[in-house]
């Protein structure tokens, strides 16, 4: 018997069951490597009171941000606060609870999620507010802190390359937390620049296999923002 499809017709579709409250892993580093689609779709729903786990929550009123700026978001579990207004400003008015993370915690907390890790020690943090209220263990003459796995209620990442199993592939930068988010999620949706059949993909070449990823949507356009364009002058004089 040839396994299920999980392709959805669209981002809306696949977060259907989205609602108040819900819990969302969210892949991508900055504005890079965005589920553009999800996002919007989520923004479309209206759903709030929101939990994001996310690197920085978006930037520059774009990427998640969107969701910030309709005040969708009720708690933020990032790494990054720097170059997002919106989620300063409303950090700093009580409005959206912001918990820190060192970013290599969160990117292990949310891999352990997925790995069926509930804790584990690091000395990341140790002796600073990070390990405030949190057990504390001297482990190989180091002091460690014990860090809780991230599982979330859903996840959206994007990928370059998927097939109909939820197999994937990732391009670049946009590997940095898309594949720890799609593990952290009960409900992981990810969204595909290019879908190709099952077998289209090389073994070897696969970054994330489909038993982390439940729906999987193809959108092949996305606006792909550059946050800070930087060019240098040009070495050709004026004529």
């Amino acid at each position: 018997m040839a396994p299920a499809s999980k392709i959805f017709e669209s981002a809306a579709a696949a977060l259907h069951d989205l609602r108040d409250g819900v819990s969302i892993a969210v892949g991508g580093f900055g504005l890079c490597g965005n589920a553009e689609a999800c996002i919007a779709a989520i923004a479309a729903s209206g759903a709030a009171r929101l939990t994001i786990v996310s690197n920085n929550c978006g930037n520059q009123g774009m990427g998640l941000a969107i969701l910030l700026k309709q005040r969708q978001v009720a708690k933020v579990v990032g790494s990054y606060v720097g170059g997002n207004p919106d989620l300063e400003q409303q950090m700093l008015a009580g409005e959206v609870e912001v918990e820190l993370n060192p970013q290599g915690t969160l990117a292990e907390r949310m891999r352990a999620g997925g790995a069926g890790i509930e804790a584990f020690f690091t000395p990341t943090g140790a002796g600073t507010v990070v390990a405030e209220g949190k057990e504390t263990r001297t482990i190989g003459g180091k002091e460690c802190v014990l860090e809780t796995a991230i599982r979330t209620d859903f996840a959206i990442v994007r990928a370059a390359k998927g097939d109909p199993l939820g197999n994937l592939r990732f391009y670049r930068t946009a590997r940095n937390f898309n594949p720890l988010a799609a593990m952290a999620g009960r409900i992981t949706v990810a969204e595909v620049d290019e879908l190709v059949p099952v077998g289209g993909l090389d073994p070897d070449d696969i970054h994330l296999p489909g038993i982390f990823v439940d729906r999987v949507v193809h959108v092949p356009d996305h606006k792909n923002i550059i946050e800070y364009r930087t060019t240098r002058p040009s070495s050709r004089s004026a004529t």
